[in-house]
């Protein structure tokens, strides 16, 4: 599984992802800062990563909207806002949890949610 994490997301994650040994790309590093949400969705699946957000709403409607257009991407992983975007080590640890149960990724179009 290869990760892209969205811009509410700190690129701190990704690197601790990378020192881990998985592919993380952040928005941030791929010069996709201010990139709109369908951009950024865009992005990732051409190049098949999952994206990676705290943004649930917005990429629920999107992957809808990929679904009916018949345009494919690699999974959304919703962080909760349960989970505080300054942990970053604990998020690490639980998309490190889902790369080991997915090592080839998801499936398309799906949507999860990082556990508490």
């Amino acid at each position: 599984m290869k990760f892209y994490l969205d811009e509410d997301l700190s690129p701190k994650i990704a690197e601790l992802l990378k020192k881990r040994g998985m592919d993380a790309l952040s928005c941030h590093e791929a010069g996709m800062k201010g990139a709109s949400d369908l951009e950024q969705l865009e992005f990732a699946a051409k190049r098949k990563r999952c994206l990676v957000t705290r943004n649930r709403n917005d990429f629920i409607r999107l992957t809808l909207q990929f679904f009916n257009e018949k345009r494919t991407h690699h999974g959304v992983l919703i962080v909760p806002h349960s989970i505080p975007g300054d942990q970053f080590n604990r998020i690490a640890q639980k998309l490190q949890l889902v790369f080991t149960d997915h090592p080839k990724g998801f499936e398309p179009y799906r949507i999860d949610f990082l556990v508490k």
